[in-house]
């Protein structure tokens, strides 16, 4: 297929090496300069890049990117044509998402959000996991492209529902990730080996997939960004607007976005979202790690 990617972060760049490795026809585009897929066309906008694609594929920070990228000056609305699908791995708000979809849609051109889940290392690998929202024979069309760049993708309902499925799932992230940390953070205050804590949790009902991933970086201290704070309180803040919208309540969500807050006052937005660990090791004096940090 034809597909233009819009989008060279973290994420988005390896899932387009991806699809150039499947053998798809990739041109692509990004806001920072010098960024290249091998195998791919660069293009220098995100109209350039979508002229003449079946497909345009987006993976960029927030809803304000990817509204630029629509619909801003050299667009992809300069280049929308009939039979065109675009499809967006950005983490955004339900409710634009769904006035995005709106308005390609008057121009002939079909909508579908499809957020993912996996972090770097599955993106890199090719094992992400996408939560879709769209009509379900235009997303069946897109089965090759899934493929090419997941293991596995689930049709959550129509636009917009990807992205609403994508923000509870970040919620729970943030709320367990953070669980985990003042576990640690107490474990560590109390003189509790945290490597034997780990140990006990991982064998026990506790055990959960953040933890597993998470754990060996918090030994390590290594808060190199998989996924970076600033674009978690991104999704954090998404998830509040979205609660407020519809009048629901999320009290531990809540608690949990102030303490983002004081970890980017702290300059750690660019740091892993795991870096607010240090948040709470700094109110209590003490710093977790293994014996090998």
């Amino acid at each position: 297929m034809r597909v233009a990617f819009l989008g060279l972060g973290i994420m988005g760049r390896p899932m387009a090496s991806s699809l150039v490795k499947a053998g798809h026809e990739v041109s692509v585009w990004s806001r920072t300069a010098g960024k290249v897929v091998e195998g791919a066309r660069s293009a220098t906008s995100p109209a350039e890049a979508s002229r003449g694609a079946e497909v345009v594929w987006m993976c960029v920070s927030d809803t304000e990117a990817v509204e630029s990228v629509l619909f801003g000056s050299q667009g992809v609305e300069e280049a929308l044509a009939q039979c065109m699908t675009i499809v967006d791995s950005s983490t955004i708000s339900p409710s634009a998402t769904r006035q995005f979809a709106e308005r390609v849609r008057a121009r002939g051109v079909q909508y579908v959000d499809a957020p993912m889940t996996g972090s770097k290392v599955a993106a890199e690998g090719g094992t992400l996991i996408f939560m879709v929202g769209g009509e379900e024979t235009v997303i069946e069309s897109l089965k090759p492209l899934f493929s090419a760049m997941g293991k596995v993708f689930f049709r959550m309902g129509e636009t917009g529902k990807g992205q609403a499925a994508k923000l509870a799932m970040n919620l729970q992230i943030a709320l367990i990730y953070e669980g985990f940390a003042e576990g640690l953070t107490l474990a560590t205050k109390l003189g509790v080996d945290v490597e034997n804590l780990i140990g006990v949790i991982q064998a026990s009902m506790v055990r959960s997939g953040v933890v597993d991933y998470k754990a060996p970086f918090v030994l390590k201290r290594d808060f190199t960004p998989n996924f970076p704070l600033r674009l978690m309180h991104k999704d954090i803040r998404l998830a509040l607007e979205a609660a407020k919208e519809v009048r629901v309540k999320l009290p531990a969500l809540e608690t949990v976005e102030e303490v983002y807050e004081m970890a980017t006052e702290d300059g750690h937005e660019n740091l892993d979202y795991a870096a607010t660990l240090t948040l709470l090791e700094k109110w209590a004096g003490v710093e977790v790690k293994g014996a090998s940090a």
